[in-house]
């Protein structure tokens, strides 16, 4: 894996952060993760509008302008042989003494990490299960992607693999929030049912893509407040997120699905691949 962290390349086994880093001491730290289609990144304005919310919500400076950290993304590609790559761009607060003394963060440590992009082919399913462990609920009005990754990491323990499974939150109040990695939809009726923002789920890059492509195809969709019986109900179930994008679930435990036969999936999921090829 090839890294930059504040205007340095390097191999991952240099980097190198203080412990006295904010981000580390109080998970006051934020990221976005991509991919990249032919050298571009998908959603680029979008994970940047979100994470310059999040930061300047908290306070922390980005020192480095857009148009860098894109070139980075694109040199870190060509380090590997111009092939498309998996990014992680991290901002924690920077080093400061034990405390929460400090009135903003001006000199905060910025890293691109970059790891090769696993071999997957589009439309492969998925199972999914349902979590013991409730979603917690954000900190703030609005869910952000901090270093405060705890909950996701217990529901994570509940599953074997990630690689093959999905597991979906509920909320503390007993509705359908969001997966461990993923935001959730479900068709019922030919309508396309999705959580709200309001439930305390991120606000997804590609979540937000479907919801706009499905209106423009002529899709219903509906977000809202829903039980477990809700998505239960359905005859199609996919989750999305902005390395694996539009992913069918062929079962929820005994609730048989789709999959990628399902026929607004594939309506959204060729439209996505339509859209990111011309990209």
């Amino acid at each position: 894996m090839r890294c930059w962290i504040n205007g340095s390349y390097m191999a991952e086994k240099d980097l190198r952060i203080s412990p006295f880093d904010h981000g580390f001491l109080y998970g006051l730290g934020f990221f976005e993760t991509f991919r990249t289609y032919k050298g571009q990144v998908f959603g680029w304005d979008a994970h940047m509008e979100r994470l310059q919310q999040a930061l300047s919500q908290y306070r922390i400076h980005l020192t480095y302008p857009e148009s860098v950290l894109l070139e980075v993304v694109q040199q870190l590609n060509q380090q590997a042989r111009g092939q498309d790559g998996y990014f992680r761009l991290n901002v924690s607060a920077g080093e400061h003494n034990i405390g929460l003394q400090p009135t903003e963060y001006t000199t905060p440590n910025v890293i691109l990490f970059r790891k090769e992009l696993q071999d997957t082919p589009r439309g492969t399913e998925k199972t999914a299960q349902w979590l013991t462990t409730p979603r917690n609920s954000p900190e703030q009005g609005l869910r952000v992607k901090s270093h405060h990754f705890g909950n996701n990491v217990l529901g994570r323990f509940e599953l074997p693999s990630l690689a093959e499974q999905e597991g979906f939150f509920l909320t503390e109040a007993g509705y359908v929030a969001e997966g461990v990695t993923s935001n959730v939809f479900w068709v019922k009726n030919d309508i396309l049912y999705t959580p709200s923002l309001e439930t305390g789920i991120l606000p997804g890059i590609v979540r937000a893509w479907v919801i706009k492509k499905a209106n423009a195809l002529g899709i219903e969709v509906s977000e809202g407040f829903y039980r477990k019986e809700d998505l239960q109900q359905s005859t199609e179930c996919f989750i999305t997120n902005s390395v694996q994008e539009l992913v069918p679930i062929i079962n929820v435990e005994n609730q048989q699905l789709l999959g990628n036969r399902g026929p607004v999936y594939m309506r959204l999921h060729d439209a996505f691949a339509q859209e990111v090829e011309q990209r």
